[in-house]
């Protein structure tokens, strides 16, 4: 298991918790909470076509894990009222993969396929003409005696998932007749997820309580809806069984998440790169040295938010706390440093200048 995947405020989710997500995933757009333009836009796309009685452009949706891809895959399916296929790009090694899956979809078939950028570079040319014409060549045989198959397709409505969408190749990329990209929730979108989730699971959840929970769920609706699951066990085994805003931030803190969602990893770097190496600059295999952990696990799961917050800034001579990183850890950044010199106040101009 990944470090991502052991992390209470990781974006990830393995098998067990996506089989908990699902009670918690709204069925129609009108459910959705959040993303309201991606809604708007999509509900025309969809509305559209069923006005026309023909199957939805093919949908490119990008963003972080954890903001609602799956979810509107799913929704898409139902407002199309299709069945949905559901793979991912790592799963398609081989053309043949993907040639067997498409060759086996139905009429008006929602094909779901996530981390879209990662499939294999045979397959993802076969993919240009299923989405363009609806058909594929199957080769059969190897060599000079190899012959080319057409094999046509049913209609189908291809709904790709990326988190960078950067690494879509442009003929990909292009194919796809509506793209959104999903953002981060903010703490008021997040505090209504919140309250639904919790009518659902039958929890008691006060409006501090919802508070308190989303501003330490890094702006993603999975980390907050299980940040309040792990409350709501705390509630009812130490208390009443109510989720208020003292309750909500007891049982975070012993989970050790703090009030802006950093967790033990996130504190660890930040600490590392201020009192260990005076704000940086420092290079990421010494920091990761610094902390315990691998490069790839400060880079991939640590950066990206630390990065988002404001508290650390990534540059050619290596990583530097911000300003923001020293008073989160209750620190004053000593002159001479980045953030010190960020931090300094302004001198008066004598008019000797």
């Amino acid at each position: 298991m990944s470090s991502e995947e052991l992390r209470l405020v990781g974006a990830s989710a393995d098998a067990e918790e996506r089989a908990a997500e699902m009670a918690l995933r709204p069925k129609s757009l009108d459910e959705f909470i959040g993303q309201d333009r991606v809604r708007e836009q999509l509900s025309l796309v969809l509305d559209a076509a069923k006005g026309r009685g023909r199957t939805a452009d093919h949908v490119l949706l990008s963003g972080g894990p954890g903001l609602g891809k799956t979810t509107l895959a799913m929704i898409i399916a139902s407002e199309m009222q299709a069945p949905l296929r559901i793979t991912s790009g790592p799963a398609i090694t081989h053309a043949g993969d993907l040639a067997a899956i498409l060759s086996s979809l139905a009429e008006g078939e929602v094909l779901f396929l996530d981390e879209v950028h990662r499939m294999a570079r045979p397959a993802e040319e076969l993919l240009y003409m299923a989405m363009e014409d609806f058909r594929v060549d199957v080769v059969v045989g190897k060599g000079p005696g190899a012959t080319a198959i057409p094999l046509e397709l049913p209609a189908f409505t291809l709904v790709g998932a990326t988190t960078r969408a950067g690494m879509l190749p442009a003929p990909l990329r292009d194919r796809f007749g509506f793209t959104a990209h999903m953002d981060l929730y903010e703490p008021a979108e997040l505090e209504l997820v919140l309250r639904r989730s919790a009518t659902l699971l039958g929890v008691d959840l006060r409006p501090d309580g919802a508070r308190e929970v989303a501003l330490r769920s890094r702006g993603t609706p999975r980390i907050a809806n299980r940040l309040l699951r792990r409350v709501r066990d705390f509630a009812e085994v130490r208390g009443s069984g109510v989720v208020t805003g003292p309750v909500a931030a007891a049982a975070l803190e012993i989970y050790e998440v703090d009030a802006l969602g950093l967790d033990r990893l996130d504190r660890a770097v930040l600490d590392s790169l201020c009192r260990l190496f005076g704000g940086g600059p420092v290079g990421l295999s010494t920091l990761a040295v610094a902390v315990g952990e691998e490069p790839e696990t400060v880079e991939v799961v640590a950066e990206p938010f630390l990065v988002r917050a404001g508290m650390l800034a990534r540059t050619p001579r290596g990583r530097i706390a911000t300003p923001a990183a020293w008073a989160h850890l209750g620190l004053v950044p000593p002159r001479g440093t980045f953030a010190g010199a960020l931090t300094l106040p302004l001198e008066e101009d004598d008019g000797s200048r």
